[in-house]
């Protein structure tokens, strides 16, 4: 087969560890789907949990990120990425397994609940950081955005998939025995990464072990350039007022309306359905209008389709939701993989871990404080008084990149420093804006 066609086979096809990739991190996130469905089902259903109770353990999995993930992505710059993803599958794996296990000997708690979510949460810090390291050493720079829109786009359509088919199966076996779909999708995650076939050399690092240094390279990183500092700052700020929303949609949708798990499931797929699209046309979109005006409008509309919610009414009120959701994941997965594209390109190689580390702890970080100020709101304002907050709070994120220092950017490869082409330059030179 001639070069060119070659290139013209879709990524997934050509490239026999991006595959691989792209199959693990497709299934684990259809069981993360599962389990964001079964998990609050749980709490409300079954343990009738409060609703504080239920929009807090939202956060749980993401706590990990803002207390440990700095040191975690020293540690996956260290030492080889393979491992790290099977060890940590492995361990979450067995974490979820025993909450059906749990509910079939009628021992399970809300306080296993909190457990499990966490642990299982900090296993989840280290393969997502050592996997999307791991991209950019299976596929060359000019398919960096191929392979993220297909990462995006299939993972948005697992998402989907998982929220869909995790809701009908919560409300047809139960939510706790709903968790045994997670684990499956763990095993066929851990399956495609031991298959992986990358040529990982030890790292090379010095003798005298300083965490905090490398910690602190890793939090200067993501502050170094305007550009970098301003993904930073908008997807923190999306994060934060957008996971009040989701915190808050099981409630919602199964208390306040009286809709079935299977419904929930249904409406938060539509995110996923949106996600899909996005991530699958998003390189013809940024191609078109640029990468720059993609990553400061996309969010715009998603701000409109959370803001959705507030509409939706039982039966076909549940419409505008769909609508309103589906607008919002297309949107959001735009922006996630323009982002994400620019900090690998400009991100050198031996840094990708601690990069991925640092700007989590602040973004994914948020998720978890969202969750809490959720449990604070729900109690203050009631639940439809809360999403509106979280909603204001998340049309800050677009206002900023409209109106920032980015704001007359078409392309965000525009502001990549010379030298990244080489790779061998740790530091980012501040940008000229």
């Amino acid at each position: 087969m001639s070069n060119t066609a070659e290139a013209r086979r879709p990524l997934v096809f050509r490239n026999a560890n991006f595959r691989r990739l792209w199959i693990s991190s497709t299934a684990g996130i259809f069981g993360v789907a599962v389990t964001s469905v079964a998990l609050p089902v749980i709490a409300v259903t079954e343990l009738d949990a409060s609703n504080a109770t239920v929009a807090i353990l939202a956060g749980m999995p993401f706590l990990p990120w803002l207390l440990f993930g700095l040191p975690i992505g020293v540690l996956v710059d260290r030492y080889r990425r393979r491992p790290i993803i099977v060890f940590s599958l492995a361990l979450r794996t067995l974490l979820l397994a025993s909450l059906p296990v749990a509910w079939w000997l009628d021992v399970l708690t809300v306080t296993q609940l909190f457990t499990v979510s966490f642990l299982a949460g900090l296993a989840a810090v280290f393969f997502t950081l050592a996997e999307q390291a791991l991209i950019p050493a299976a596929v060359d720079r000019e398919e960096l955005v191929e392979g993220n829109g297909l990462m995006t786009g299939s993972g948005a359509m697992g998402d989907a998939g998982g929220r869909a088919l995790g809701g009908w199966v919560t409300a047809a076996w139960g939510a706790s025995n709903a968790m045994l779909l997670q684990v499956a999708a763990s095993l066929a995650s851990l399956a495609a990464i031991i298959r992986l076939d990358l040529s990982e050399p030890e790292p090379a690092r010095s003798k005298e072990y300083r965490v905090l240094r490398e910690m602190g390279e890793g939090l200067r990183y993501i502050f170094s350039t305007v550009a970098l500092r301003m993904l930073l700052f908008t997807g923190a700020l999306w994060n934060l007022g957008g996971n009040i929303v989701v915190s808050l949609l099981v409630l919602l949708v199964i208390r306040s309306l009286g809709e079935t798990p299977a419904m929930l499931g249904l409406l938060t797929a539509a995110t996923a359905v949106g996600g899909t699209v996005g991530g699958l046309s998003v390189r013809w979109i940024a191609g078109r209008f640029g990468s720059g005006r993609v990553w400061r409008y996309s969010m715009f509309p998603a701000v409109a389709g959370y803001a959705s919610v507030l509409l939706i009414s039982p039966g076909w009120g549940m419409a505008a939701g769909f609508i309103g959701l589906f607008i919002a994941g297309f949107s959001i997965s735009l922006n996630i993989v323009v982002s994400t594209t620019f900090r690998q390109r400009v991100c050198p190689p031996q840094m990708l871990g601690r990069l991925g580390s640092a700007l989590r702890m602040v973004t994914w970080g948020m998720l978890a404080i969202a969750a809490f100020a959720a449990g604070l709101l729900v109690d203050l304002v009631g639940i439809r008084g809360a999403i509106l907050t979280g909603v204001l709070v998340a049309a800050l994120a677009p206002l900023i990149a409209a109106f920032g220092p980015l704001r007359r950017v078409r392309e965000l490869a525009d502001l990549e420093p010379a030298d990244t082409e080489t790779g061998q330059s740790s530091q980012v030179r501040p940008s000229p804006l």
